[in-house]
């Protein structure tokens, strides 16, 4: 595979998917071609990504990789879910959305969720294969850590004392909900 256009406008996705792809590859960003994004009107995470490989492939002729993915807790019934990037921007960041669910949760002891990511490879011509990647763990109760992006900083995944955020960029990319979702492609499609 010569090519493949990561379909996101995500710099932190971007880097973690480019991450996870072949050295042989070039990625391509849809930023650098000026192609903007598409209206996410999916009412789940598989349908939004596998959406955006089929809008984005109309644009290339090499293929697409595309992904949807968000912080799903069990104590605000799986919100922000599909909506995760949407409640940042309505909040004026991550860091004021992360602000918004601490003080939402402030007095449970039920801070249960986890990160989803549904992952779209489209060959040109072919029909989009779709898997899903899903790590378990718990809401933290103070925003911790620099590194990551998104909600990284107040999820501590199952068997972690730290935060997505508190740990390495490079060990969170060998255990995260992309990376899960990632080893299934490759199994599906042995180029990647």
């Amino acid at each position: 595979m010569k090519k493949i256009l990561i379909g996101t406008h995500n710099k932190g996705k971007f880097r973690e998917i480019a991450y996870l792809l072949s050295n042989k590859s070039k990625k391509i960003s849809p930023t650098s071609l000026k192609i903007p994004s598409p209206k996410e009107t999916g009412k789940t995470f598989l349908a939004n990504s596998k959406l955006k490989a089929e809008y984005f492939s109309k644009f290339v002729n090499y293929p697409v990789i595309s992904d949807d993915s968000g912080l799903c807790i069990k104590f605000m019934k799986n919100k922000p879910g599909i909506f995760s990037a949407r409640l940042a921007k309505k909040k004026g960041g991550f860091q004021k959305a992360m602000k918004f669910i601490l003080k939402k949760m402030k007095n449970t002891k039920n801070r249960s969720a986890y990160f989803i990511c549904s992952l779209s490879f489209k060959y040109p011509k072919k029909r989009v294969v779709t898997c899903t990647g899903k790590i378990q763990g718990t809401i933290s109760l103070k925003i911790s850590g620099k590194k990551g992006f998104g909600y990284d900083p107040i999820f501590i995944p199952q068997s972690y004392k730290k935060t997505f955020s508190e740990i390495s960029k490079l060990k969170k990319m060998r255990i995260d909900h992309r990376f899960l979702a990632f080893k299934k492609l490759k199994n599906k499609i042995k180029t990647l």
